[in-house]
């Protein structure tokens, strides 16, 4: 679903803490009612939107007592800065998915990977052939990889507020820094033609015309033909 649509429907309360009850285990309404300490009837009126939204589903019991469950891992990000305000929901890769040579940026150990799930081979300590203290440590490992690409986003926004904020001062205009950062980025990574940098910053052609000239004018851009380029 849109970013903008679960922002708004997380931003109720006693839907956050269905979700966060949800997350560790599987519930009826009334046991999330007991949990809320709300009425039947406003936990069913919630997990219909939850429902609606594909965060959540149901599915009944042996004695026909229907439970929910989260339905789908979804990670919502959203940044406010000086320079941008963004939303942007992700649902997580296929565990099979390759990433090596994918993160041009990023070193990742990925060849600690746990062994086939499928795998019914011995295992020592094991239960059904599933070695759970192999899982254990991969799944620490993996926290550990997830806190450090935390701390390395906080990193990398850090950086791009400080360039945000010298690349304002040496254009000299008091609004639009990321979209003027956004131009240059395009004319250095295309042929620097309009038509290309329109295409890469994904914005309206009068709005891109209208940035590059504010960019010539401030001495940042200069034109060759039907070029641009950044000024030396």
């Amino acid at each position: 679903m849109e970013s903008a649509e679960l922002l708004n429907l997380l931003g109720n309360e006693n839907r956050r803490r269905i979700l966060r009850l949800l997350s560790r285990k599987p519930c009826y309404v009334t046991e999330i009612g007991e949990y809320l300490d709300v009425s039947p009837k406003a936990v069913i009126d919630h997990l219909s939107k939850l429902e609606d939204a594909g965060l959540v589903e149901s599915h009944t019991d042996g004695s026909r007592r229907k439970y929910f469950h989260i339905a789908q891992d979804v990670r919502l990000e959203v940044t406010v800065s000086r320079h941008e305000y963004g939303t942007k929901s992700a649902y997580p890769a296929n565990p099979g998915m390759d990433i090596r040579g994918r993160c041009a940026h990023v070193e990742l150990d990925v060849d600690g990977e746990t062994d086939d799930p499928d795998d019914t081979g011995a295992a020592d300590g094991g239960t059904d052939g599933v070695d759970v203290g192999q899982l254990a440590a991969e799944y620490d490992r993996l926290r550990e990889m997830e806190n450090e690409l935390s701390l390395a986003q906080r990193w990398v926004r850090g950086q791009i507020a400080d360039l945000l904020d010298r690349l304002q001062t040496a254009v000299g205009t008091e609004t639009d820094a990321q979209f003027h950062a956004d131009l240059l980025a395009a004319v250095v990574s295309t042929d620097g033609t309009r038509r290309r940098v329109t295409a890469a910053v994904d914005a309206p052609a009068g709005e891109v015309r209208r940035g590059i000239d504010r960019l010539v004018e401030a001495g940042v851009l200069e034109r060759d033909g039907d070029h641009y380029r950044v000024s030396d």
